[in-house]
């Protein structure tokens, strides 16, 4: 084989940055995957949004700015999924839409306080009916977003029909371009959550390379303990979420379940050789020789992965090599691990889906419904809508249905994510108000204005779930632009963004103050943590089979994330101002602890293989 994977080969230096800080990121519930990225999701909303852009420049009717904002939210509310869930909710998402922009006018022209009332009573209604639909979060937010914005709008029968047909106009346009014109292989966030998962593993594995003889940070607490560890189940559980929305199709599920199997056993492997480090157990040439193996491998994985696993010869050579190293070694730790490695291999190379997760992924998660939690998300905005819609009495906001999209998409779940969302928003918007200023002062011309519009929405899309602040900018520069051409004012960019401010502001405000939720508290997580990773330890020296043994390996890092979380989330910092400690020492007990439980089990693996050193002299051989 002449294509062989270079373990040596060095990577972008700006991609092992952006992946760093997405570690730190995400250690404070900020989300960064760069992987994420979809150009041609871009490309495809650039398209949606140019047509309808260019007939309302062209024609100089500000109302079809509704058709602009309808295309690029349905492309907005295309999500994940197999193609007759994806067309369902977008059909849903078409018709509903329509109706709303209709009724919120309307109803928002019988009295001058009359959008108070229907502002609320739509978002109400849209959360609370979304939470029936299953994966119909997005889709609810959409409708909730489409409502305050009609509100903000108020017309007489005659011109709300106007404005929801030239909703309806560029609703179907960019369905029609989704589903018909330009569709894009369904499987695609699959294979993008999958290859996330093999970059942090290798991430993982280029970490204990490059650290040799040296000490592991990990052997003592420090704010980024186990980033590595914490980074790759983030990402398995986010290919996890994923496949449950592919649970309807099992033809498009089956490789990528048996991928999933695969990622559990070399995350095992991983965590195993990595405490190897931290107790520097075994010899170093021994453990530089499996750590170099296991990047390897990932590479070999990463390979034939790129090639849509059609190429089985990178992963048929990984496992020879990992065959010919087992053979040089003494340690039955390091042994296990290579034989971990071996075997996750030859899943990956048969194609078998396994029917242990295939069972999960066709799981539908239990619906809100009319659950509690879904009635406290609808009054906690509806709520915050009516603060919002005074606030914009009391502060004379040009544009308040701005402020009242940002409560909608601030607000949702709980304190942290509302937190973090919250910072986000504003940031985005205040960075993207200003950029938006600059441009239209540089030139208001609109040919120029129209295809920055075209760029901006593109550039949105494609980056809507690799940062949620970055996304703001983009979309933020959008509305700002679109509203210069089609609505000419003073002040659009700053209204903008201190239209989002207020509006974000008061979404952390409803949260705090209507069922605050800030989640268990820091000791209590630890608790959890301390229980879950011992139940990890006591299966492994129970000797449980191998499926409870990886069932209860993955509770314990779900718990050790949750508390590492929640020591740098908005509760951890509200606490810390009221107590003193940080927690650290016990979240580093949990890690170590799994850390011994993954290298008691991969010890006995090992010893169901026969090791023979290669060389008398005690040198070693890295294959």
């Amino acid at each position: 084989m002449t294509d062989k994977p270079d373990p040596r080969r060095p990577r972008p230096h700006t991609r092992t940055i952006v992946r760093r800080a997405a570690r730190r990121l995400e250690l404070r519930s900020f989300g960064l995957l760069p992987e994420l990225f979809n150009h041609v999701e871009g490309l495809r909303a650039a398209v949606a949004v140019a047509l309808p852009l260019v007939l309302a420049v062209a024609t100089g009717r500000a109302g079809l700015g509704w058709a602009v904002f309808a295309a690029f939210w349905t492309c907005l509310c295309d999500c994940p999924g197999p193609d007759t869930q994806r067309r369902r909710l977008l059909a849903i998402f078409v018709g509903c839409g329509t109706v709303i922009s209709f009724a919120g006018s309307w109803i928002a022209s019988f009295a001058p306080m009359a959008g108070m009332i229907a502002g609320p009573t739509i978002v109400f209604c849209a959360v609370l009916w979304s939470a029936r639909i299953r994966f119909g979060g997005l889709l609810g937010t959409l409708l909730a977003v489409v409502g305050v914005v009609a509100v903000g709008f108020p017309h007489p029968p005659a011109q709300a029909a106007v404005q929801a047909g030239a909703f309806l106009g560029g609703a179907v346009w960019a369905y029609l371009l989704i589903n018909a014109l330009w569709p894009i292989d369904a499987a695609l966030p699959l294979s993008r959550a999958s290859d996330a998962v093999i970059v942090r593993l290798l991430d993982m594995a280029e970490s204990l390379v490059q650290l040799g003889d040296a000490q592991h940070r990990d052997d003592r607490w420090h704010r980024e303990h186990a980033e590595h560890r914490r980074a790759v189940r983030l990402a398995i559980e986010r290919f996890r979420s994923m496949l449950e929305r592919y649970g309807e199709d099992p033809s498009v599920t089956a490789r990528f379940e048996q991928a999933c199997e695969a990622c559990e056993t070399l995350f095992g492997a991983l965590i195993a050789l990595d405490q190897a480090y931290i107790t520097r157990a075994g010899r170093i040439e021994e453990r530089a020789a499996v750590a170099h193996a296991c990047k390897t491998t990932l590479l070999a994985w990463a390979l034939s992965s790129r090639s849509g696993g059609r190429r089985r010869d990178p992963l048929d050579w990984a496992a020879g090599r990992l065959r010919r190293l087992q053979g040089q070694l003494t340690d039955d730790l390091f042994i296990g691990c290579l034989r971990a490695f071996e075997s996750a291999l030859e899943g990956l190379a048969c194609r078998q889906s396994g029917t242990h997760l295939q069972g999960k992924a066709g799981q539908a998660r239990p619906l809100h419904g009319t659950s509690p939690v879904a009635l406290r998300q609808a009054v906690r905005q509806s709520v915050g809508l009516v603060v919002v819609y005074l606030s914009a009495i009391v502060f004379q906001l040009g544009y308040p249905y701005w402020a009242a999209m940002a409560l909608v998409v601030v607000l949702q779940g709980g304190a942290r994510v509302t937190w973090a969302r919250c910072l986000e928003r504003i940031l985005g918007s205040v960075l993207g108000g200003m950029l938006a200023w600059l441009l239209v002062t540089v030139s208001s011309a609109s040919p120029v204005l129209v295809m920055l519009a075209v760029i901006l929405a593109g550039a949105a899309i494609a980056m809507r779930s690799v940062n949620y602040t970055i996304f703001v900018i983009f979309l933020t520069m959008l509305f700002v632009i679109v509203a210069e051409m089609l609505q000419p004012g003073a002040g659009i960019a700053s209204s903008r963004m201190l239209d989002n401010v207020i509006g974000s502001l008061t979404a952390l405000i409803a949260v705090f103050t209507l069922w605050p939720d800030f989640g268990a508290s820091l000791k209590n997580r630890i608790d959890e943590g301390i229980d879950a990773n011992r139940g990890y330890f006591e299966a492994v020296r129970r000797n449980e089979p191998v499926a409870e043994i990886e069932q209860a390996r993955r509770g314990a890092g779900l718990a050790s994330v949750e508390a590492e979380i929640a020591l740098h989330d908005v509760g951890g910092m509200l606490r810390r101002l009221f107590q003193s400690g940080h927690g650290g020492e016990p979240l580093q007990d949990l890690r170590n602890t799994a850390g011994e439980a993954a290298m008691a089990w991969h010890r006995r693996l090992g010893t169901q293989v026969q090791s023979t050193p290669i060389f008398d002299d005690g040198r070693f051989n890295q294959a």
